[in-house]
């Protein structure tokens, strides 16, 4: 009973974020809502992973499409939502909104979390195995310096 309480300090609990072709693996204290997905409106036709904006409590935000953004085919699924992120960066932003392909499914992580000897894509920082997933783990600061390239 005594090491009950260190092993809650030695785990965090993640989400995974189901795209079309990879999971994202984010801490759960990283995403500020999931919400049902809307179009963007005002979309960068030259930039395939902006996906125009959105409102989200009366702000808007650019949506994200992170394959995209990853070099790869932009998709968008039927169970297709939006999970807001906070961001991490100092440019003022307080918000990311992400495209995603479903609901996120909650997963414990401890310091046992074993790397995964996988291709990253540019906007990935590691790959590791989440039970029978292998999720990718992204570049948060990355995606805010890829939205902040929009201002002008």
């Amino acid at each position: 009973m005594a090491d009950q309480p260190r092993a809650r300090r030695d785990s965090l609990i993640g989400l995974l974020l189901p795209l079309a072709d990879r999971s994202l693996l984010l801490p759960n204290v990283a995403v500020a809502e999931l919400i049902d997905y809307q179009p963007g409106t005002g979309r960068d036709t030259t930039r395939p992973w902006d996906l125009g904006q959105i409102i989200w409590r009366d702000q808007p935000l650019t949506l994200l499409n992170f394959e995209a953004a990853c070099g790869a085919p932009s998709v968008l699924g039927e169970r297709a939502r939006i999970v807001v992120l906070n961001a991490l960066g100092d440019s003022g932003r307080r918000f990311i909104a992400l495209l995603i392909q479903g609901i996120p499914r909650s997963c414990r992580l401890d310091a046992q979390l074993s790397y995964v000897d996988v291709p990253l894509a540019p906007l990935e920082l590691a790959a590791v195995q989440v039970g029978e997933t292998v999720a990718h783990v992204p570049d948060l600061e990355g995606l805010e310096r890829l939205l902040d390239s929009l201002q002008p």
